[in-house]
């Protein structure tokens, strides 16, 4: 028992480290796509090529004065960032981040907890999230900061249906809410490759939910709760220091969140092609699969960087009725769909 918990212990820091390594060079990473795509050459002063402006952007966060307006709700002005930055990294705890290591005859999962009920834990985490924008906006005694807040809660509360519409499609296609089945259930067999990943049999779930996800990260064309040319800086526009920086850290570790839950939902998790079919040890496989799920998140950071820098901006009218006119009701047709096609199965 005392080495479960050790174990557990090890694996809770190797994660929250990992999250944070992560937060901080997706800061690099977003900078050297969008110098990419606008043919620039990006930062590359601090250190090698630049690698360690994530750095000295940390230092400079925590070297800077801290600000707290007089007319501000000082307790909530400061528990807004700590809820956004906590509910970012709780979220991580019931992903499968790979399969089972054998050591010394003992197994060990590589899964902080196995929740028979996974994804309502990451959908009751993501919407307290939306707490720590909504706590912070309206702590801050600015209107700008508050019209953020309001968007963020309109929009959270908009594409939250349309995602939970899409998973219920997903559930019932695979008949459980646990992560750990779900890929699990990917893994095919010897001889299999990924036409065992769910994105095959729910392709419009995973579009759904795609969208759905960019909204929820508040990423663009889905930035609507901090768009600088209407609000400033939106619901940190008051914000200083590190506590800046935490609400800038919980957004890439969501994105990062977002991007295993994807992986881990439609595309296999840890799962990759033949991997049954190598001649490995069960320790090697394993170690290849976690490679393979960070692959896959790397990705799917990428591409919410790319569509960043190459989408603009929707109005907010066309944010609300993509989200209520649209998404929803695919959403609705996936799972009616999803329903009567089980049902001809049977």
């Amino acid at each position: 028992m005392t080495d479960f918990f050790i174990y557990k212990a090890i694996l809770v820091v190797i994660i929250f480290s990992i999250m944070l390594l992560a937060a901080m060079y997706s800061t690099y990473l977003e900078r050297k796509v969008a110098a990419f795509i606008q043919d620039r050459i990006g930062p590359n002063r601090a250190g090698p090529f630049g690698l360690l402006q994530p750095l000295a952007d940390g230092v400079k966060m925590f070297m800077k004065e801290e600000i707290i307006p007089n007319v501000s709700n000082r307790a909530l002005f400061i528990a807004g960032p700590c809820i956004a930055m906590m509910t970012a990294i709780m979220a991580g705890v019931v992903i499968p981040w790979g399969g089972t290591l054998t050591i010394n005859g003992t197994h060990y999962s590589l899964q902080i907890a196995d929740l028979s009920f996974g994804i309502l834990y990451i959908f009751g985490i993501v919407s307290i999230g939306v707490y720590g924008i909504m706590i912070g906006g309206w702590a801050s005694n600015n209107k700008f900061s508050l019209l953020g807040a309001i968007r963020a809660s309109a929009q959270m509360i908009s594409y939250e249906i349309a995602m939970g519409l899409s998973i219920i499609a997903l559930v019932m296609t695979t008949g459980t809410l646990s992560l750990h089945e779900i890929a699990v259930q990917q893994a095919g067999g010897a001889g299999s490759d990924w036409n065992f990943w769910n994105v095959v049999y729910q392709p419009a779930g995973f579009l759904i939910f795609l969208i759905c996800a960019f909204a929820e990260c508040n990423r663009t064309p889905f930035d609507l709760p901090e768009s600088e040319t209407e609000l400033v800086g939106g619901y940190h526009t008051e914000y200083s220091s590190m506590k800046l920086g935490f609400y800038l850290f919980a957004e890439y570790i969501n994105m990062f969140v977002s991007s295993a839950v994807i992986a881990t939902l439609f595309f296999g998790g840890y799962n990759f092609p033949f991997m049954h079919d190598l001649p490995l040890g069960a320790n090697v496989i394993t170690i290849l699969g976690t490679v393979a799920l960070f692959l896959k998140i790397a990705f799917f950071i990428f591409f919410f960087m790319w569509i960043r820098w190459t989408l603009p901006r929707f109005r907010y009218d066309q944010l609300m009725n993509l989200g209520w006119k649209i998404l929803i009701p695919l959403a609705i047709a996936n799972v009616a769909i999803t329903g009567l096609v089980m049902i001809l199965n049977d």
